[in-house]
């Protein structure tokens, strides 16, 4: 008896379980649409704090070119370059943040965005973004194995040569097929996983399995429309690095925001949200009172 009143119990547990489940919905083309125009409204909104939340995307890839000039490592400037789709989904926290705020009618600012390392959910977001971290690194040292495979150890003497390299010879040729074959295997395991991974554990306060398990879902529900996403994705980043990647500063905010948009159209609204405790308030200190706002203890009268 004890064992069949365990097993209604798992049962009901199983049940309850599935029905919290996030509910996926079918997407088209015409919800990648709308995310992308969503994202644009809310990047027009704030275009200053969404520049300077993603600076640090253009500095690091002027950065990463002058290493890699300097250090006669050119074959890896494209791998890093790519590979900023692996980590993007995940350095664009803040932009959800944003977005939450905005579509709730709330006040979004750089200050708001910053709101996000609050999360109750903030640390399954960083155990995640380790994950794309670490399939980044991955990438880029299977990016560096395939070259050394078609050229060997020598190191390309300048850009000219490099680019001869690449495009005249039958090891250039195979260098690009092999290359990006692997390097969309990458982006697939990364869309897969983070699609709609790091807004639901921001909105639902999931865990990172829970997370991952529901973009997988979603990507298995929507596949086309998903891989669309994909490509859309691959194509802005093109675009964003061109011009020295400094179109990265709009290129990746667009991107965030429109991600958020995105999970909005994929999933359903909740039914039954969880209400949590309300966060304690963060009195915001002007630059204006720089440096005093560094101490916080000393009262404002000098006492």
């Amino acid at each position: 008896m004890a064992t069949s009143h365990g097993n209604v119990t798992s049962m009901a547990q199983g049940v309850t379980d599935s029905a919290a489940a996030p509910v996926i919905r079918t997407i088209g083309l015409s919800d990648l649409h709308r995310a992308l125009q969503r994202g644009w409204e809310d990047f027009k909104a704030v275009p200053t704090h969404a520049i300077i939340l993603c600076i640090i995307y253009p500095v690091l890839g002027l950065m990463l070119a002058r290493a890699v000039l300097g250090y006669s490592v050119l074959p890896l400037l494209f791998p890093l370059a790519a590979g900023f789709a692996l980590i993007g989904p995940f350095a664009a926290v803040g932009l959800y943040e944003m977005s939450r705020r905005r579509e709730h009618g709330e006040q979004a600012t750089a200050w708001d965005a910053l709101e996000v390392v609050r999360s109750p959910s903030f640390g399954a977001m960083l155990g995640l973004g380790v994950l794309l971290l670490a399939l980044f690194v991955t990438w880029v040292a299977t990016a560096q194995a395939i070259y050394i495979a078609a050229f060997g150890y020598a190191g390309a003497t300048g850009i000219s040569d490099f680019v001869t390299r690449v495009l005249t010879t039958s090891q250039g040729w195979w260098l690009i097929v092999v290359g990006c074959g692997v390097g969309f295997l990458f982006a697939l395991v990364a869309l897969c996983i983070s699609v709609v991974s790091f807004p639901l554990m921001l909105d639902r306060h999931a865990g990172a399995g829970d997370a991952m398990v529901t973009s997988l879902r979603a990507v298995a529900r929507n596949p086309g429309p998903m891989a669309a996403w994909g490509l859309i994705v691959a194509a802005l980043l093109v675009v964003g690095t061109l011009p020295c990647f400094l179109g990265l500063a709009v290129v990746i905010p667009l991107l965030g925001h429109a991600t958020w948009h995105l999970y909005r159209e994929t999933i359903e609204p909740e039914l039954n949200p969880q209400p949590l405790p309300p966060r304690a308030h963060r009195e915001r200190k002007p630059a204006a009172d720089f440096p005093a706002n560094l101490f916080p203890w000393r009262r404002k009268d000098g006492a």
